[in-house]
């Protein structure tokens, strides 16, 4: 009974009913694939005939439907026209509850809707609502929500239909119709736990759970031509006179016109005669590789040796000598001594659910700092200082972090007004600084589900902080202080604003950077104890009456000035005869203090207070110097050295054969000298949702995997980036620019 699908126009699929559903709906991913046989006047959905109850696959597999036979399936329709559904309660129920005693009927459609179990394995049970299978939830679950690993919307603990827990790792959740989508994609081979790739367990536990897994490849693998692309060679003469008159193209092995690719980035080629090599056996680099080399001094070096050994192999003209063997792949933009500088670079397992700590021997940390000059070395000891205070900083709010509970909190925040819409925010009632922080942005309308967590909530604090600084709450150009505003006062503001910059530290926001050394002192020693200059003072002509007193040359000029500026020193407190020309260093210390600090008492005691929120004021003024290295300080701008020391590289124990690392720190090089579309921050952004480092830190620590795939994947959840392996380093610079900003277009359209 050898069937075959109707390809007639004249047969409309979309109007046909199943025979054992009743439904014309035709959606392969919940009812299976919709088959018409118009010979037979049969349509039939896939899942309908799996999981009818009285209907086995007696044929082979190219027999009637799969196996099943025409005439099996006509007998299974009139045994379900005498049962009646106990949902829709019509006729045609093919699919019973297999518990004992339970007699409900129903069809595959109303047994979905109904939250029915379909198990697509063995002898293909079905249970009904009431004796359906579910997953344990012991008392020590973690209540709350929690991202779903696949989608990263929440997901809440709670034992619903809805909702499918990991059996593999504890904190990892699941929509049921996450889950479905992934396994209809990867199908039996590559359908995982998302998080610490357990196969086995994982379809195990999902195929009891009603999770459809069909038996064949991934759906990326059957796409056709799908990897033809990483099968091209390079086969192209670059050099500036081609002497191969059949063009620079042609190619012909073991002859003199047979083309030799670049020996560190592959992606540049020349005919053996157009260099005037003598044969295969010797190295050719291209132009831009060799460019690299002399910027980095090391050209000059590597030529010597080389002519050395041409010297020693018949005059044959070698440019460069033959690498070590176990020395790393070279590439553009990655020159040896940058190359064995990588990022720190975990000796692991790749397997990502692998958290083990290795012995400090098998360890390897690396760096990107290029060879300083004499006149950098304070700064450079300057930034060191800095970045060993921010990373005690870093543990310090990682402490306070530990009140913040699994319990969400949603700011609706329009990114137009983002005053308004946080303010309004941080005073709703049901707003707690020990809530996780949730942020939607209300006018974007076709934010991606991605940026809807991670990426939002930084984004968030990034405007914030940013208005913030900006603000008339605070005053002055570089390091601010706080301003007088009457209305603030009025409206608490102050307050709201010291609480903002509290819960954006503990709660993964940027450093502020922008409170000046004064500010700061009141904040953590008390105004009392503090002396402000005359850099504090942000009105002109403030700054200016305090500078003519301060430089007076004379008594009489400087009593002058004091009678000029009279009520303006009345209003200070600070009006009093002068005698003697010493008087005015006096005089201008109590102008300053009544200026920058008296004069703000109360925005400085609410702002005060503001920042107690999360205790963090408790330990600024426990660690006064740490805290100072991001109120105070800007943040450090990024640089491929930043970035590189920020990613945890997972490897086999042999970092030499980490097959990748020179091109991701190539690529790095390039991107921070202006020579890629993308910058520093596009890739922190890709991967974390972030394009600054958090006071915090990122959480969990970012990793890097280096995969046989064929794009780079950022997953925000992880801070995980998989890069992919590649031949040449501009196939791998190609991919990379392509893949982070069409991604980053996207979310911002």
């Amino acid at each position: 009974e050898e069937l075959r699908m109707s390809k007639t126009n004249t047969f409309d699929v979309q109007s046909t009913f199943c025979v054992l559903c009743g439904r014309t709906d035709d959606c392969p991913e919940k009812y299976g694939e919709k088959r018409t046989y118009a010979e037979y006047n049969l349509t039939v959905h896939y899942y309908c005939l799996l999981m009818s109850s009285g209907i086995w696959q007696r044929g082979e597999e190219d027999e009637g439907v799969d196996g099943f036979l025409i005439t099996d399936i006509r007998k299974e329709v009139n045994r379900a026209a005498k049962l009646k559904c106990n949902i829709c309660k019509k006729k045609g129920a093919s699919i019973g509850c297999v518990a004992p005693k339970c007699k409900r009927s129903y069809h595959f459609p109303c047994g979905l809707q109904r939250e029915c179990i379909f198990q697509f394995m063995e002898d293909f049970r079905s249970y009904c609502w009431e004796h359906r299978p579910v997953q344990e939830f012991t008392d020590k679950e973690p209540r709350g929500a929690s991202q779903c690993t696949i989608c990263l919307d929440l997901v809440e603990h709670l034992p619903l239909y809805t909702v499918l827990k990991s059996p593999c790792c504890k904190n990892a959740w699941f929509h049921r119709e996450c889950l479905q989508y992934q396994a209809l994609s990867a199908g039996i081979f590559f359908f995982r736990c998302t998080v610490c790739n357990n196969k086995d367990k994982f379809q195990k536990e999902m195929l009891r759970m009603g999770i459809h897994i069909p038996e064949r490849d991934a759906s990326w693998e059957l796409e056709e031509n799908a990897y033809q692309d990483l099968l091209h060679c390079y086969q192209h003469c670059d050099v500036k006179r081609c002497l191969c008159k059949k063009g620079r193209d042609y190619n012909e092995p073991d002859s003199k016109w047979e083309i030799k690719r670049c020996q560190y980035c592959g992606s540049r080629g020349t005919h053996l005669a157009c260099s005037s090599m003598k044969s295969w056996e010797q190295n050719w680099e291209c132009m831009e590789c060799r460019s690299i080399f002399a910027k980095s001094g090391k050209y000059s070096k590597r030529k010597k040796r080389a002519l050395a050994t041409s010297e020693k192999t018949n005059g044959a003209t070698c440019l460069l000598e033959e690498p070590p063997p176990k020395s790393p792949r070279q590439s553009p933009g990655s020159p040896r001594n940058f190359l064995l500088q990588s990022p720190k670079i975990l000796c692991q397992s790749l397997s990502p659910c692998s958290h083990l700590e290795l012995p400090a021997s098998n360890r390897v940390t690396m760096s990107l700092s290029p060879v300083m000059s004499s006149r950098n070395w304070s700064l450079s000891l300057r930034h060191k200082h800095l970045r060993e205070k921010r990373r005690e900083v870093c543990n310090i709010l990682k402490e306070l972090k530990a009140q913040v509970k699994t319990k969400t909190t949603r700011l609706n925040i329009n990114a137009e007004n983002i005053w308004s819409s946080a303010l309004k925010g941080f005073r709703q009632r049901i707003f707690s600084p020990t809530n996780t922080i949730e942020v939607n942005f209300s006018n974007c309308k076709n934010r991606s589900k991605t940026n809807t967590s991670t990426a939002s909530k930084h984004y968030f604090f990034q405007l914030l902080m940013l208005h913030l600084q900006n603000s008339s709450l605070f005053e002055g150009s570089c390091g601010k202080n706080l301003s007088l505003n009457f209305q603030a006062v009025k409206e608490n503001l102050y307050f709201e604003a010291g609480k903002m910059i509290a819960v954006s530290l503990v709660h993964g926001g940027p450093s502020p950077g922008f409170f000046s050394k004064t500010l700061f002192n009141c904040l953590v020693y008390g105004p009392e104890n503090v002396k402000p200059a005359l850099e504090d003072v942000a009105d002109v002509d403030v700054a200016q009456t305090i500078k003519t007193i301060k430089y007076a040359n004379n008594l009489s000029s400087l009593q002058s000035t004091l009678q000029d500026c009279s009520e303006f020193l009345a209003a200070a407190g600070c009006l009093r005869p002068v005698t003697a020309l010493c008087d005015k260093n006096m005089l201008v210390n109590d102008i300053l203090i009544y200026h920058v600090i008296k004069r703000i008492t109360l925005p400085l005691e609410s702002f005060r207070q503001g920042l107690k929120t999360l205790g963090v004021l408790e330990k600024m003024q426990m660690h006064p110097d740490v805290f100072s290295s991001i109120l105070c300080h800007k943040p450090e701008r990024l640089s491929a050295e930043t970035v590189c020391d920020l990613f945890t590289i997972h490897s086999s124990s042999d970092v030499n054969k980490v097959e990748g690392v020179d091109f991701w720190m190539g690529y790095l090089q390039d991107v921070e000298s202006g020579e890629s579309v993308v910058t520093l921050e596009d890739i922190l952004l890709f991967v974390t949702g972030s394009c600054y480092v958090p006071s915090i830190g990122f959480d969990p620590e970012p990793t890097i995997k280096f995969l046989h795939i064929r794009y780079p994947i950022g997953n925000r959840l992880l801070n995980c980036l998989e890069l992919p392996i590649t031949k040449t380093y501009q196939q791998f610079k190609n991919i990379m620019e392509l893949t982070i900003r069409n991604t980053l277009r996207v979310e911002r359209e």
